[in-house]
């Protein structure tokens, strides 16, 4: 496994750069594996198992998901600019750098612990979980920018879809995010999958929270 994840971090081998058939299984697995170890640090705020159980199950969704909603608009766009052929290449850095955000993810769960340890409160933490993913996902896209780097050599045309993935994803992992809260559970709440207000929407939460409404 660490073998793997050093080829994937490096960009080597089953996880190189270039067309061709992605490792989907081993992909699918490190997700799955380092989502977990990242979701179960931020569950394990103020010691409940519960919680924690719910948010490595969580961690993973999030991202698999995410991807999945984003894949069919980057097929479209990539289609109409006349970019099909290239389509498993982006494709390929795509995926291998959802990895990289979930070991990424993965390597920050001793900095989570410590920082509940000690004595973090419930807003300060949410919001260094909040800067801890926004690192991840710049990890990941350092991976997607060097898979990207030979197409866009061979095809200028390949900068739009790369940048107008990075804000279509992040418009539908924040959405997503607000559903599948909780991830770090309210010490005043008792553990859950869903809040009740899950499928709200979060960019109105968001600004209410903001304007104090």
């Amino acid at each position: 496994m660490n073998a793997a994840v050093d080829r994937l971090l490096r960009s080597e081998r089953e996880f190189a750069v270039g067309a061709g058939a992605s490792p989907l299984v081993a992909l699918a697995w490190t997700v799955a594996l380092a989502g977990a170890v990242h979701g179960l640090a931020l569950g394990s705020y103020a010691l409940r198992g519960e919680q924690a159980l719910y948010s490595a199950l969580k961690i993973p969704l999030l991202l698999a998901v995410s991807t999945a909603l984003c894949i069919p608009s980057f097929f479209v766009l990539n289609t109409i600019l006349g970019l099909r052929s290239d389509f498993s290449a982006a494709l390929r850095g795509i995926l291998c750098s959802q990895a990289v955000v979930a070991v990424v993810l993965a390597s920050f769960a001793p900095i989570v612990l410590f920082l509940f340890a000690s004595g973090l409160n419930y807003r300060s933490s949410l919001a260094a979980s909040g800067v801890l993913f926004f690192a991840a996902s710049m990890a990941g896209q350092r991976t997607l920018a060097r898979h990207y780097r030979p197409l866009i050599a061979a095809n200028p045309r390949h900068r739009a879809p790369r940048a107008l993935w990075l804000l279509l994803y992040w418009f539908v992992t924040i959405q997503l995010a607000w559903v599948l809260r909780p991830f770090i559970g309210a010490p005043d709440l008792p553990p859950s999958f869903f809040r009740e207000d899950a499928w709200t929407n979060a960019y109105v939460g968001i600004a209410n929270s903001i304007l104090g409404s």
